[in-house]
């Protein structure tokens, strides 16, 4: 059982964080593989997967604001209205009063973050909760969008619709495939291996464990052999697509929110303020500040996917952004993180919004009623967070150890094990 245990540790990581993760990447792969056999292929066809990456990418944008907001303890119920008005506002501005649709983007920025900074203050300051400052706000700029755009369509420039339908241009010699899109891959290769190789320097630095050399390789393998397959299903698509313009997007705010939150010290503040917020203060944390920022990122962020969602549709309409909350909050909960809050990371809300946009891609490709399609999303929400609360009480996650629980024989605990069962969300963070 050991020996299970180590390899667990060595493929996936030790800690609660990385198991459940791993949990959503299998439940994530065995959805692709349903679906794959499910729809004949399909699925995994370059014309499916581009798609499926141009229709969901504004979703798991807003899935990054939305864990950082339920990291530090709150939620925000706004941010499908929020995009819609943001949405509006910058049609409405290119439209009547000509302004060029690169200043349309930074108008729509700039509104977001004046939004996200009102929110932020009646939470931060104030201290109303935010759910009832974001369900005001998703009255609030609802209504706004529809004062402003009559209850009508709006139509954006052709320029601006980049952003959201878009794709990497062709260059360079004819290869069959797209070539930009190939670099991108190839550099992604690279740093993927020059990640897993500093890692292990990094480890031998600090005399600390060095998992055996044939799980890196093995555990390198299975990233590349993902990151090559993509590449060649979003390069090799019919001529004039490739990986959109959102999905750039995407990648880019991935891998800036997933460096913030682990490697900075803004970033452990607000894992510090959900965990224990009385702790986190008293360790010299400015509350105040943390929440009115993460408040403040989730609108700004609302206003990205708004403008992305628009330029894809080439126009800007009533019922823009409705339940864009709901799909936000879900894709934060299956990617693991904890309904309390201090728990759970970018990478995994990415995935659990990418189990949600499949699941949902796969079902409409079978032909699956919407009103089906809800259900069993709702259920698989439930799931999730009921596997968060049932592992909460037994005191850690181990996937191995679920398993493997009914088959234990119960002894009584002694002290270390008593000690070492402490749940992690208990345990307040110390933050210099």
């Amino acid at each position: 059982m050991s020996r299970i245990k180590d390899l667990q540790k060595n493929l996936f990581g030790g800690t609660t964080s990385n198991a459940r993760q791993f949990g959503m990447i299998f439940t994530l792969v065995a959805i692709v593989l349903l679906f794959q056999i499910w729809t004949n292929g399909l699925t995994l066809t370059s014309g499916n997967l581009i798609a499926v990456v141009s229709q969901y990418s504004y979703i798991l944008i807003l899935a990054i604001g939305m864990l950082m907001v339920i990291v530090a303890g709150h939620i925000d119920l706004s941010v499908g209205s929020v995009a819609a008005f943001i949405g509006i506002v910058v049609a409405k501005a290119m439209q009547e009063f000509s302004i060029p649709w690169p200043l349309g983007i930074v108008l729509g920025l700039v509104v977001g973050a004046l939004i996200g900074a009102w929110q932020g203050f009646w939470v931060a300051y104030i201290g109303v909760p935010a759910f009832i400052v974001t369900l005001a706000g998703m009255l609030l700029f609802r209504g706004g969008n529809q004062y402003i755009g009559n209850a009508d369509t709006v139509p954006v420039p052709t320029g601006f619709r980049q952003i959201g339908a878009g794709f990497l241009p062709e260059v360079g010699p004819n290869t069959g495939y797209n070539n930009l899109t190939l670099l991108l891959g190839v550099a992604a290769c690279l740093a993927v291996a020059w990640r897993e190789w500093r890692s292990r320097q990094t480890r031998r630095e600090m005399n600390a464990d060095v998992a055996p050399m044939w799980i890196s390789v093995l555990r390198l393998a299975v990233m590349l052999g993902v990151i090559i397959f993509a590449t060649l299903r979003f390069a090799g698509g019919r001529v004039g697509t490739s990986l959109p313009i959102s999905g750039i997007i995407l990648i880019v705010l991935v891998l800036a929110y997933s460096f913030y939150t682990r490697n900075t010290i803004g970033g452990r503040h607000i894992y510090a303020v959900g965990g224990n917020a009385r702790a986190a203060e008293l360790s010299g944390v400015k509350l105040k500040r943390v929440n009115f920022l993460v408040m403040m990122n989730m609108s700004v962020l609302a206003a990205l996917a708004g403008m992305i969602f628009v330029a894809r549709s080439a126009a800007s309409g009533p019922q823009d952004g409705l339940s864009w909350e709901l799909d936000a909050i879900a894709a934060v909960f299956i990617g693991g993180a904890a309904v309390s809050g201090g728990l759970g990371t970018i990478s995994g809300s990415i995935v659990g919004g990418l189990v949600m946009a499949l699941l949902n891609n796969g079902l409409q490709l079978e032909g699956v009623g919407s009103d089906m399609v809800q259900i069993i999303k709702g259920l698989v929400l439930l799931l999730a967070v009921a596997l968060d609360v049932y592992n909460k009480s037994q005191g850690r996650f181990s996937i191995l150890g679920s398993l493997m629980r009914p088959f234990r024989r119960e002894g009584p605990a002694t002290p270390t094990q008593q000690s070492s069962s402490t749940p992690e969300s208990a345990k307040a963070p110390i933050v210099g």
